[in-house]
């Protein structure tokens, strides 16, 4: 046995992992399988669901077998995914809409930050908005499921797709920003959903291949290979917030985890999911990602999305309960799960906004456009048995245009400032680069799953599902030229003729500023993490004519900028993905209208190499199960990576410079409760898992001062490092909290509190399959970085 089986056997094994004695490759098992844990838990019957439930057995008794059977998966309809009504009981039905940035599917809408710029932000009160202002399009539109939010993938690789859907490569942030949004959409009634669970961490092979007739499957999907410790300590994390913060549905995702599909994978759903972190909701499948109708089902699947003929792995549910093979109880669990939640948020009531009709002449659309959707929109016969009404194409936009312009600026990262920033009394700039210009592609993709992105149009979100369309778009040029006024803004849009002529700009301007992109897709893992459109040469070529350039780079992650330290480079904005007032948003950062305050989510490396995780990729091979993805770094991901083997990055994780500058003037740590056992008092578990384990141990807090002479705002961060008892492979320190100030005037303070509770210091003991917490003294280290730690304390609770 290799040594790392020897390290991990017990991990695996905790985790009801079989491994099979063929094939081990780098010292990891190629083939294992999870342990099948049945029956699937039945939703309890009490808490704050009880009144909802008694509403929802009503419904259940006056349905026959073959309407509730029509509840449990998707149907023609006038959303993204939509379940039928059931006229005879008034039922109008339920639709479900992406996306996790805005109503994806609809007109007169908000394109609002991506994740992974509210991530940036590391302001709760601002992700809590978030929340709140796209459950209000949402139920605004009478859409009842919202597709959102995201935090899987977690950002194993720098490379993942998808990254930018999510808030950051760190389960503390991700965890955190889950709860605030579930939050803000719990506050307007709006069901949430939370995905995808688990381990999806990279497009590449997400599906099977199938054969000529698109039913063999040739090659199964790439299987997430992960440990029991890993999965609750790094990727179960922020699944748990969401689910202790109330979230309506957990969207299973596409991939094999430890050679089991995720949407019938009876260990993770029934055992995890269900079991241990006492969710009460709905399992919904993604999109096509189920692949088995009774295993499915046994294993904690409630509702496969999108049904139709295509997906038609829930249509004999009537036949399998006929022969035996699943009980009407469990079925009547399914449609439980999935009705209780639009009770319990009041969508069957009058009061609930009627569906825009302009949803259904959309899909209609966009079932023309894109031949493949297998689901219709609602027939003209069968219009009357939706909840529709007027009036049609209804502007639910409200104010938020200027919350996006708010938010969008405080997701942006000062990454390098040789006091060229901010600008004043600037006369003549010069605007370069692709990423300046308004859109060119028009202001919806309506199949926008593309590895490179259009060349010319601001790149203020990613691609495929998480997207949707603009009502209006402020580039960066609009916005630096309405900024300008009278004075002089010359520009070249093209990356190559920048390359080829900036010489041609006249009078030599007095700045630089040069928008570069990466563009991120569902579908796609990036091939490199250099900027699209020959963008890293650009900003070279830029630089060695101009002394005062200011690069800005909009990305769905990290890029390297490998031209970082070039003396003629002043300043590096990231501006993440701000929406559809990207122009404004930087405007109001290059010229201190906005002291930048965000923070690094992920860490940018100095190679490639240094991130140690990579898409796996077994493209050529012929194997039915060749493509597997071992996650043999354990929790060793992005920071926690670099601080184990001491690899110095270019920006790390959390950083990020203002225009002033702040102090941390001293720490103090309190015990909060005398006596502290290893583990958590037995407690029934409730949603997010055992009540004892979120119980406070420690209080801690800091003075901030704004020691400089600008107002601004900083997110001071606390990292935990656990007692040297703990086990083999825990991380040198983990991220335990985190809190923006107020806006702080020069020389003024503010005290920022943090509470630690018992998970926040506890290891996954893996044999006794408990949380922990280990003996000995935990350093708890305060800064404004996870490499820039400035105040450091020490507490032993064991």
């Amino acid at each position: 046995m290799s040594n790392v089986l020897r390290l991990h056997g017990a991990m695996l094994l905790a985790l009801g992992v079989v491994v099979t004695a063929q094939n081990v490759s780098q010292g990891w098992p190629y083939m294992f399988e999870t342990e099948e844990v049945f029956p699937s838990p039945p939703m309890r019957t009490t808490g704050v669901l009880a009144e909802s439930l008694t509403l929802v057995n009503q419904l259940i008794t006056q349905l026959t077998l073959e309407e509730k059977v029509g509840l449990v998966e998707g149907s023609d309809g006038p959303c993204g995914g939509s379940i039928a009504p059931i006229p005879r009981v008034n039922f109008k039905g339920i639709c479900l809409q992406d996306s996790p940035l805005g109503v994806r599917e609809a007109d007169f809408v908000t394109m609002f930050p991506a994740g992974i710029a509210a991530g940036a932000s590391w302001d709760r009160n601002l992700i809590y908005q978030r929340g709140l202002f796209m459950a209000e399009e949402f139920r605004a539109k009478g859409i009842n499921i919202a597709l959102s939010p995201v935090v899987g993938p977690l950002g194993r690789s720098a490379f993942g797709g998808r990254n930018w859907e999510g808030f950051g490569a760190d389960p503390y942030l991700a965890g955190v920003a889950a709860k605030e949004t579930i939050a803000g959409f719990n506050a307007r009634g709006v069901q949430s959903t939370i995905k995808h669970w688990i381990g999806n961490e990279q497009e590449t092979m997400r599906n099977p291949s199938t054969g000529p007739d698109s039913v063999t499957v040739l090659q199964e999907s790439v299987s997430s290979n992960i440990d029991d410790r890993t999965m609750h300590e790094l990727y179960m994390w922020p699944f748990a917030d969401a689910v202790r913060a109330g979230v309506s549905h957990v969207m299973c995702s596409y991939q094999r985890l430890n050679q089991t599909y995720s949407c019938q994978n009876s260990k993770s759903l029934n055992g995890l999911l269900k079991g241990e972190l006492g969710f009460q909701g709905a399992v919904m499948s993604d999109w096509f990602a189920t692949h088995s109708g009774i295993s499915s089902i046994e294993a904690g699947l409630d509702l496969n999305m999108p049904g139709s003929p295509t997906s038609p792995y829930f249509h004999n549910i009537t036949q399998f309960i006929r022969d035996g093979n699943i009980t009407e109880e469990r079925l009547d669990d399914m449609v439980r799960r999935i009705m209780t939640p639009y009770f319990h948020l009041n969508q069957h009531n009058s009061s609930y906004p009627t569906l825009d009709l302009g949803l259904n002449e959309f899909k209609a659309q966009e079932v023309v456009a894109v031949p493949i959707l297998p689901w219709k929109a609602v027939s003209a016969q069968n219009i009357e048995d939706w909840n529709f009404g007027p009036p049609k194409n209804r502007d639910v936009r409200d104010n938020h245009g200027e919350f996006v312009r708010e938010l969008g600026a405080a997701g942006a990262v000062l990454l390098k400032n040789e006091g060229a920033l901010p600008f004043s009394k600037l006369r003549n700039v010069a605007v370069i680069g692709n990423d300046a210009a308004d859109l060119s592609q028009g202001q919806f993709a309506l199949n926008n799953t593309n590895p490179v992105g259009p060349e010319f149009g601001a790149n203020a979100v990613g691609g495929g599902s998480g997207v949707g369309r603009f009502s209006y778009f402020v580039s960066p040029l609009e916005a630096i030229k309405m900024k300008m006024g009278a004075g002089l803004t010359q520009y070249i849009l093209d990356n190559k003729i920048a390359v080829e002529s900036i010489g041609s700009l006249y009078p030599p301007p007095e700045a630089c500023v040069v928008f570069v992109k990466s563009f991120t897709s569902e579908a796609y893992d990036r091939s490199t993490l250099a900027l699209d459109w020959n963008g890293d040469a650009m900003v070279e070529e830029v630089a060695r004519s101009c002394n005062n350039t200011v690069v800005v780079t909009h990305s769905g992650g990290t890029d390297l900028l490998g031209w970082a330290d070039h003396p003629n480079i002043t300043a590096i904005v990231a501006g993440h993905l701000p929406g559809q007032e990207i122009g404004n948003s930087i405007v109001d950062i290059l010229w201190g209208n906005v002291n930048p305050s965000g923070k690094l989510p992920y860490t940018i490396a100095m190679e490639v190499s240094d991130y140690g995780t990579q898409i796996a990729n077994f493209s050529g091979t012929t194997d039915i199960n060749a493509w597997q993805s071992d996650f043999v770094e354990g929790q060793y991901i992005d920071y926690r990576r670099f601080d184990a083997y001491n690899i110095t990055p270019r920006y790390e994780f959390g950083f990020g410079l203002s225009y002033t500058s702040f102090e941390l003037e001293k720490i103090d740590i309190i015990r909060l409760t005398k006596e502290v056992s290893s583990t958590a008092p037995s407690q029934p578990v409730s949603p997010g898992g055992n009540a004892a384990l979120y119980d406070p141990l420690i209080f801690v807090n800091v003075t901030v001062r704004n020691s400089g002479s600008v107002a601004g705002a900083t997110v001071p961060q606390l990292y935990l490092s656990l007692p040297n008892s703990a086990p083999a492979g825990t991380p040198l320190q983990v991220l335990r909290g985190f809190e923006k100030t107020k806006v702080l005037e020069p020389d003024e303070r503010q005290t920022i509190a943090f509470i630690l509770t018992r998970k926040d210091m506890s290891f996954w003991e893996v044999t006794a399959q408990q949380w922990r917490v280990p003996s000995g003294d935990f350093t708890v280290r305060v800064g404004f970085s996870s490499r820039d730690i400035i105040t450091r304390g020490s507490v032993t609770l064991i």
